[in-house]
């Protein structure tokens, strides 16, 4: 026959859950255009990661002109 589990404290509880916490995103300022970005991430403002442009996104704005 199955027994009732027996109830943690509220200490014990709330030790477990000190964990849980969200942690705040750390971002850079993108060195080309100064947006903020997140680390390790090619830049979607200016498509530079490492000083080098990766993503050309004056591309994209023309092919929106042209529809």
């Amino acid at each position: 026959m199955p027994v009732a589990r027996q109830s943690h404290t509220k200490a014990r509880r709330d030790r477990a859950r000190v964990h849980h916490q969200l942690k705040a995103k750390k971002l850079i300022d993108c060195p080309n255009c100064k947006a903020k970005i997140a680390p390790h991430i090619v830049c979607p403002q200016c498509g530079y990661y490492k000083n080098k442009e990766v993503v050309n996104t004056t591309k994209k704005i023309n092919k929106k002109i042209q529809k």
